[in-house]
Order: C-alpha cells, then structure tokens, then sequence
C-alpha cells in the first residue's frame, strides 16, 4: 500500500524530477506551491510505478489526492491510481481529487461510474502565451507598453537584474515597505504574503528562478517562479504599488529573462480578489487553467433508505432500534464472529455503549460506505448481510452472518443469494466479491452456490459474481 511522507525542503529534488517535466500547467503541480502551501494543505507524498502521487488534508475537503505525475516515458499512471483506489479502500474513504488538469478529466469519469465535480471559477489559473508577456507586442498589449514607457520616464534609473543569495537582507527590506501599504483585510490575502514572505528563502536554489526591480540601491519589486515543464509558474509577483508602472515592468522583465524556450507562463489564481482579477485579465490570458474537484461516489448515493427485499422466508431491511439487544449479541459473539474476519476493537474509539453498533451501522449508510441489511424471519432479527468495500469502479464485497440459534438451516446462503441479486440487478453493480477462511466450510458452501471461485491465498478462498 502507498506510504506518504510529510512534503518539507529535503525533498525538494525528488519533488522536482516529477514535476520539471510536468505537462500538466497548473501551479498546484510544482515544488514552489507545496512549500509556500504546506502548512496550510499539509500534503505528503509517494512514488508509486513510476508516478509521484500527492495527498492533501483539508479541514473542509478531507483528504484529496492530486492527478499522479508520470516520469515521461517511464510512469504508468493507471497503476499509479490503483494504488490510489487500494489506499482509499483500506481506508474507508472515496477517492478524492482536488486538482484534476483538464486533459486528465475523461479518465477519471471513465474510471468512476458516479463522480461529483466541482469546477470553482474563483481557483482558475491564469495562463499566458510566453511569447506575449516577454513582448508585449501588438496594439492589444499598448496599455501595458504605455504603463513601462512612463515607468522609464518616472523612474529612469530603475534596472531589472535577477536576485542572489547576497540580496537577502535587501528582501526583508522590501517586505517591511510592502507591509506598510498593504491593504487587503481577507485573511487567505495576508496568508498568501506570509507564505511568500517564506518562498523567497530559497533565492538561489537551482529550481527557483527569481527577479528583481532595484532603484537607487532599493527593491521596488521581486519575483520568484519554477520550470515545470514548458510552463514557467509564477508563485511570487510582489511590488511596492505607489511606483507607477512597476508591476508591468517586473512582469515583463520577469517573463523575458526567464521564459525561452518555454510555451506557457503561469501567473496562478486570483482567490476571487476583484483587483487581482481585473489585473490578470488585463493581460489577456490565453486560458484560465481550470482545477476540477471530482469525488468518486458509489451506488449507494442513490439510496435514501434501505430497501426491503423478500426471499422464499425471509426478509431483509434496515437495521431498527428494537434489534438492539440482537444485534449486539451477534456483534460480540467472539466464538463465531472469528469467520467475520474482523474485529471491532480494532477501531473502537471511546467507550463500548449498547448503542454503538447500531450507530456505526447507520452512520456508514448515510456516509455511503456500506448498507446493513437486518435478516428477519417471521419478522424477528436472526441476522445481517452487510454491502460493503465499495470499489467506486462498480464492485463491492458483500458477507452475512446468522445468530447461532438460527445456524444450520440454509438461511444464510438464502439471504445471501438475494442480497447479491439485489446488488447486481436492483443497485446496478457489475462486480461482487465474497471470500471466507480455508477452514470455514459452511461459508465456502454458502458462497459456491451463489459466486464462482476466483482464488485463493494463505488464508482466504475468493469467491465472485458478475453481471
């Protein structure tokens, strides 16, 4: 199974072999964004197949996975999303996407049957032709000419030159003006400077490319990008605004001397700032980079309730209050509960109420991670069929478990069978797994006549059925 490791500065050169070569031109797929963004999104990541494989923790989204970066030529990016599906199913989560390039979007819908995808204007990325923005040629770019012009008239002894290591103190020089006339009151805003602030410690670092406008022996504006690919990010344009003309300046200057022979320059979001929106539009991006959220969601999302199914004697339905007392018998019947395969101390938190497994049974159906069915006969509790290791590509594993008074007359297999017709023909999955211990001869019956064998290993024979 994957294993992550926290994205922090040691990392930086496994990081940009990924990403140097990354086609994908969205800033969230570069080393300068993990850094300035890490405490805030917390991401870790793995290699998997040739693949560097991203997760982010949000407060309000959860766990998210960035597309998997392929080395060119070498990384297999359908095995690396396996990977991806196997870590979601041990961990009981959907897999979750949060920035997901555009080119890539049909794969993932192709893969996952049911998705919810969120396209958020407010995160779009503004990306420039490279060629505009080093010349700003044409009538259609004059204002930004005009702007330069003035700035050269203003300010005649202003020069462009790039930043070194030796320039640090003179950084922290210009921060502290850029603080006095800073005036955003959005906390993202002031965030976004602190975090930048930071960035520009790596001045000198072989991935950071940086610039500067310096006049009369002070910086008047700094900039600091990365190559990814044929994309030149911009993670940092900062500049002191009461000299007219200097954001155009640093922009193009910026551009011009970092930008051969690349296609594209990345100049990011604009969070849903009105001034940076108008300003970024200004230079007429030849594209807004969008960053869709896609949320695989499985068959169960159709369901408000549990259904009621009927067999020859049986009855099979939502787990009720009054099957407490039952239910609780049969959830801590250790002796048998040994077939179950699973044992619920393993993930008891807190203290082990009469209500706790009924309130895990319901809580996992509205999360949509599993559906338990109450086996009744002549109305009376006798067990469960639980629908549960959703795939999110059509499959799930389906087990059942009976009351040991009630063991030994076929109801087992029969509520087996018609929670697994259920499945395939009334919820719409095209794939059913069951499996049981060597040594479990009953369960081995009861899924042999209802699933074709399909494997086996040291200690589970598998068992499955398609429609």
């Amino acid at each position: 199974m994957l294993e992550f490791k926290p994205i922090s500065e040691p990392c930086a050169p496994l990081l940009r072999k990924y990403y140097g070569q990354c086609t994908y031109r969205l800033c969230e797929y570069s080393l300068g964004v993990k850094l300035m963004w890490r405490e805030h999104w917390h991401p870790e990541f793995a290699e998997s197949n040739g693949c560097l494989v991203v997760l982010n923790h949000s407060a309000h989204y959860g766990c998210m996975f960035d597309f998997p970066v392929p080395l060119p030529g070498e990384g297999d990016v359908d095995a690396a999303l396996d990977e991806i599906d196997a870590w979601c199913m041990e961990k009981g989560v959907p897999p979750s996407f949060g920035v997901v390039p555009e080119e890539e979007r049909e794969r993932l819908m192709k893969r996952y049957p049911y998705v919810t995808v969120d396209n958020d204007r407010l995160w779009q990325d503004y990306i420039y032709h490279a060629g505009d923005l080093s010349s700003f040629a044409g009538r259609h770019y004059s204002g930004q000419r005009n702007h330069i012009n003035k700035f050269h008239k203003l300010y005649p002894d202003a020069v462009y030159r790039e930043l070194t290591p030796a320039d640090h103190d003179a950084v922290e020089d210009f921060w502290r003006e850029f603080h006095k006339v800073f005036n955003k009151a959005d906390a993202s805003a002031k965030m976004e400077v602190c975090y930048a602030r930071r960035l520009m410690v790596h001045t000198g670092e072989e991935w950071a490319r940086t610039g500067c406008v310096e006049l009369d022996g002070r910086l008047i504006a700094i900039a600091l990008a990365e190559v990814c690919g044929e994309t030149l990010v911009c993670h940092i344009e900062k500049a002191l605004p009461q000299y007219e003309g200097v954001y155009p300046f640093i922009v193009q200057s910026f551009a011009a001397a970092h930008s051969q022979g690349l296609a594209w320059i990345n100049r990011e979001d604009d969070a849903g700032d009105k001034g940076l929106r108008t300003s970024k539009l200004q230079y007429l991006p030849a594209a807004l980079g969008a960053k869709v959220r896609l949320l695989a969601r499985n068959e169960l999302s159709r369901l408000k309730t549990v259904p009621a199914l009927k067999s020859e004697r049986l009855t099979l339905d939502g787990l009720r209050e009054e099957d407490k007392a039952d239910y609780n018998r049969l959830c801590l019947d250790d002796g048998r509960n040994r077939w179950w395969g699973y044992d619920y101390r393993d993930d008891l938190k807190g203290e082990l109420t009469e209500d706790y497994f009924l309130d895990v049974a319901w809580e996992d159906f509205r999360n949509k991670l599993a559906v338990n069915f109450a086996i009744r006969l002549d109305g009376k509790f006798i067990g469960e069929a639980v629908l549960y290791r959703f795939d999110y590509k059509g499959g799930a594993e389906l087990g059942c478990r009976i009351l040991p008074e009630y063991a030994g007359n076929g109801y087992g297999a029969e509520a087996y069978r018609r929670a697994a017709e259920w499945s395939l023909y009334g919820l719409g999955l095209y794939r059913l797994t069951g499996k049981c211990f060597h040594e479990n001869e009953a369960s081995r019956k009861m899924l042999s006549a209802c699933m074709r064998p399909n494997g086996e290993d040291e200690t589970f024979l598998y068992f499955e059925k398609k429609v």
